[in-house]
């Protein structure tokens, strides 16, 4: 029986603002008034009316350096000329087809080139899209059935891959047995029983939850550099143990880099010696535009080819590998070569030291997590290692809470987790008025 919903009094009813006026309206239509929730702002978000390089300017004219990048996905900044040029050749052209396009061969080619275990890669739509054809992959190609997933890691919206994300210390279970909670209600309960969950950078306790179920795994998903575990990137000690426990198993390794490839021209495991056997992307490889990817070697990746005599995975999808995104994300890929890639990641370092330092210079309870391009902090002493461990409390949320509205009062949009990413379009200037920025919300939390 559906519950019935009491009507609240609008939030915004008595401003007159023009975000509160289209806040307003959304809220008619929209569940929420969004159809994203990372965009929430209390009393109401703020719209966006244009943007160029790192700096948006909302609809009541206020300009802001863009530290969150649209979640990452935008490794060059706003509207970059290269990219709006090359989109814009091809609207004329058309957006869509029931035909193939060279696009997405070149694409595919460019993908393939940097990172030496894709052999053959799949465009899909998002980052949820891809994850999911991934795990699917992973089943069509082992007959089995079960997923393994750290404790707290956010892999999109399916089922499977979204279990346990939002844990809490009421429903997690022991450390040595993280019981898997759903996120959302109605979960199937078969989805629980199909997926198993391992603590984050703690091998020995991983390895003894995964000895329960060999033979039954189709393969184990890992994000590097995990965003709503902390932006704690994976020991190598830890990424070395699920490569040999899924070897010795028959199970795969999946690296799920939404996020990350934007960490080193071929993503982040390039910081491992080991290769896992699918990656899923997204993110900043559309150039701005929806985007999702699957990737590894070519034995895996032929469960999704048509032509062979049994098809394990029959994949479609209408829009993939539409011309629109693959023009976007070639460009921009072509322009994010090994240079770009260390400049944006200097840049983040910089932020990381200067934001260390404030730290220490204001003597607040805080700390800085990250990797590659991307950065967080937390309200705690020492850095966290797992999703337990970087679990927010109340004073906690509270401090965080302070320094975003300090940061977002000062003209910087962040993540709402106190994360951070770096783009091209960034210099210094920019990042050491991050920091001193932080140096200020760090004072007023003290």
């Amino acid at each position: 029986m559906l519950r019935a919903m009491s009507r609240k009094e609008s939030p915004v009813e008595h401003d007159t603002s023009l975000s509160a006026q289209l806040y307003e309206r959304a809220l008619s239509v929209l569940p929420g008034g969004v159809s994203r929730n990372t965009v929430l702002r209390k009393p109401y978000p703020l719209y966006a009316d244009h943007a160029s390089g790192c700096r948006v300017t909302d609809v009541e004219g206020v300009e802001r350096i863009d530290f969150a990048n649209n979640m990452a996905s935008l490794i060059h900044g706003h509207a970059h000329p290269e990219i709006v040029r090359a989109v814009s050749e091809q609207l004329g052209r058309g957006t869509a087809y029931t035909l193939a396009t060279e696009v997405e061969i070149r694409y595919a080619e460019h993908i393939v080139g940097r990172n030496e275990g894709f052999e053959k890669v799949r465009f899909v739509n998002s980052g949820t899209e891809a994850v999911m054809g991934m795990l699917k992959a992973a089943r069509a190609f082992t007959g089995r059935h079960k997923i393994a997933k750290v404790e707290g890691s956010y892999h999109g919206l399916y089922d499977y891959a979204e279990v346990s994300q939002t844990a809490v210390p009421s429903n997690w279970g022991a450390e040595t047995s993280p019981v898997p909670v759903p996120v959302a209600f109605g979960t199937p309960p078969g989805v629980l029983v199909d997926v198993v969950v391992i603590p984050n950078n703690d091998p020995e306790r991983a390895m003894t939850i995964l000895n329960g179920h060999k033979g039954s795994l189709a393969g184990v998903i890992l994000d590097p550099l995990p965003h709503r575990v902390g932006l704690i990137p994976a020991t190598e000690e830890f990424v070395a143990a699920l490569r040999e426990w899924t070897m010795a198993d028959g199970s795969l390794l999946l690296f799920d880099e939404i996020i990350t490839f934007r960490s080193e021209y071929g993503g982040a495991q390039e910081w491992y010696g080991a290769v896992p056997d699918l990656t899923a992307m997204g993110k900043m490889i559309g150039g701005g535009f929806p985007v999702g990817a699957i990737a590894g070697g070519a034995e895996v990746m032929d469960v999704m080819d048509p032509l062979a005599d049994t098809v394990l995975f029959p994949h479609s999808g209408t829009f993939s590998a539409n011309p629109v995104t693959m023009t976007a994300g070639l460009t921009a890929m072509e322009m994010f070569d090994r240079d770009a890639v260390e400049r944006v990641n200097s840049l983040a370092r910089r932020a990381v030291l200067g934001i260390e330092e404030a730290i220490k210079d204001t003597g607040v309870h805080a700390c800085v997590t990250g990797g590659g391009s991307m950065f967080r902090v937390h309200m705690k002493d020492t850095a966290p290692t797992n999703y337990r461990e970087a679990f927010v409390t109340p004073t906690q949320s509270h401090r965080l809470h302070i320094l975003l509205d300090h940061l977002f009062d000062a003209g910087f949009i962040m993540i709402n987790t106190c994360s951070a990413t770096t783009s091209t379009a960034m210099g210094e200037n920019e990042v050491d008025a991050l920091i001193e920025a932080m140096a200020e919300g760090l004072a007023e939390i003290r």
